[in-house]
């Protein structure tokens, strides 16, 4: 059987897209079908109200809500991007082998050979 690619029925959840502090009243605005911008004026009216009781509801809400799943990868390019149209560009080339190391040796990490290592520490 196929997976329903629309649920059944309406799902409170917080969106991924259209969010000021958690999305909390976003996701109560789609969910009542409603503009959120209304939800989120009636939320701080009704703080003001109860003297800033209503804004406990606010972290029990964010808390008890769960997140829209993110969205699938495009497995095609928008025509809106702005490479669209126009040809893949290949991979950088690897240096050529027989070419010389490009960064130079710095003096900090080489030993001249003439220099040689001493064995016993110098005398007091």
């Amino acid at each position: 059987m196929t997976d329903p690619t629309v649920a059944p029925y309406k799902q409170l959840r917080r969106p991924l897209d259209d969010r000021i502090v958690a999305g909390v009243c976003s996701g109560l605005g789609r969910y009542l079908s409603v503009d959120p911008v209304l939800v989120r004026v009636g939320f701080a009216a009704l703080a003001v109200l109860t003297w800033g009781t209503a804004v406990l509801a606010y972290p029990i809400a964010w808390f008890l809500m769960p997140e829209e799943p993110a969205p699938a990868p495009q497995d095609w390019l928008d025509p809106a991007h702005p490479s669209w149209g126009q040809p893949p560009v290949p991979p950088a080339a690897p240096p050529a082998s027989g070419l010389a190391d490009p960064t130079p040796a710095s003096p900090a990490h080489s030993t001249p050979a003439s220099v040689a290592p001493t064995s016993t520490p110098p005398a007091a």
